[in-house]
């Protein structure tokens, strides 16, 4: 690990005001506004559907189109109390798809709300659903603080991710301090949403509409897309003294064979929605890095530790990597792998795939905030200032940004 590691988090701390976190989307999705930091740090502002104005022409988009799910389940006991459980990710079976098409019973990792009134072995609820009434049992397995591990059963032949649709509620952020409505369920997505499996959203491609997509293939702008499920971690604040001592959660992304072979055809760097594009992407040259390293011998699984990327060479090209990769992934014979990744991105860290980034604004002294500084350096302070100073709207449902390296 390197002395990078020593950095505070109280180094990238800026004083949030209440009121100026989002509680609601704007009511049309590209009329939210952006601030644009160019290449020679001078900022400026727009309306989001203006985006395509500011790309380069023949340039490279990457979204993420994972698919949060209504991970929210609140059980009713009969003494009136409510006890919530958030699932976290499968366990068994542990691939997301299985999972949620488990028609008997499936394992998950939850988070327990209002934990003390979970004082059973057991939960139940009764979800209506065009099939009848389904029962649906929570079992608790094992208990971590408030972590727990749940059997879930239920007693018709239905999909569990079908389960979850009637019966669960859109995972909205802690800092969102209201109940959920029917609107979320469309508002908390993004428009090219395709595979289930976050619990957060990719927050900074809720801005995107059809109208921009058009726009963006009008300029001769190539969007592609990739997998990341994004944890509940998230949200997780860096209480330790030094970033070293963070634990950074693990997210899984899914790898196509045809994202492979289009990265290792690309002469350029590319724009990045959101930073689960940028940790999905950077992982994958990391990943293409280790199997040249390995000679094609990758062992221990498609997965990159916490600070393992620190301490891997960094002469290789984008080209080499993704080569590599793509001879692999061939080698494989494989369409499709799903990876992990724990990358923690903080300042220090040499950027080998993302030029551009779109984001919103994020929490003080949050792991992601960390990956703007990482990316812009000091001028994300500048960039801060300016967004609370010209009121944008911050967090989830906030405003976005524009940032050119």
């Amino acid at each position: 690990m390197k002395p990078i590691a020593d950095i505070s988090p109280h180094q990238f701390s800026y004083d949030l005001p209440d009121d100026r976190i989002a509680l609601f989307p704007d009511e049309y999705r590209d009329n939210s506004r952006i601030l644009i930091r160019n290449g020679d740090g001078s900022l400026q502002q727009d309306t989001f559907r203006n985006l395509a104005s500011y790309l380069p022409g023949d340039s490279h988009v990457f979204l993420n189109n994972s698919k949060v799910i209504p991970a929210r389940l609140v059980f009713t006991k009969e003494t009136g109390s409510r006890v919530e459980l958030f699932c976290l990710r499968p366990i068994n079976p542990a691939d997301y798809v299985l999972s949620l098409s488990a028609t008997e019973y499936c394992t998950w990792e939850c988070m327990v709300g209002n934990l003390k009134r979970f004082t059973g072995s057991s939960l139940e609820m009764n979800v209506n659903m065009d099939e009848g009434t389904v029962v649906l049992r929570a079992d608790k397995v094992s208990l971590a603080g408030n972590i727990a591990i749940i059997r879930f059963s239920w007693d018709k032949a239905i999909r569990f991710g079908a389960i979850l649709y009637s019966a669960g509620q859109t995972p909205l952020p802690p800092y969102i301090k209201r109940e959920t409505t029917e609107l979320d369920r469309q508002r908390y997505q993004t428009v090219y949403s395709k595979y289930d499996g976050s619990v957060a959203a990719p927050t900074a491609g809720l801005h995107f509409t059809e109208y921009i997509l058009d726009q963006l293939q009008q300029k001769n702008i190539h969007c592609h897309e990739l997998t990341l499920h994004i944890g509940a971690g998230t949200f997780q604040p860096m209480k330790s003294e030094k970033i070293r001592d963070h634990k950074m959660h693990a997210e899984t992304f899914r790898i196509t064979a045809d994202l492979i072979h289009t990265l290792a055809g690309m002469e350029a760097r590319v724009i990045c929605v959101g930073t689960t594009s940028v940790r999905a992407l950077e992982s994958l040259y990391w990943l293409g890095v280790k199997i040249i390293q390995s000679g094609g011998r990758i062992t221990g699984g498609l997965q990159l530790d916490q600070w393992e990327v620190y301490d891997l060479p960094r002469s290789y090209s984008m080209k080499e990597a993704f080569g590599a990769f793509r001879e692999w992934i061939d080698e494989q014979d494989a369409k499709e792998l799903f990876a992990s990744t724990k990358i923690m991105i903080v300042p220090g860290y040499e950027f080998r795939v993302t030029d551009t980034l779109i984001t919103n604004f994020h929490q003080p002294q949050s792991t992601l905030l960390l990956l703007i500084a990482a990316f812009i350096g000091d001028s994300w302070r500048d960039v801060y200032r300016y967004a609370l100073d010209q009121d944008f709207r911050f967090l989830s449902y906030g405003d976005s940004s524009l940032l050119f390296q």
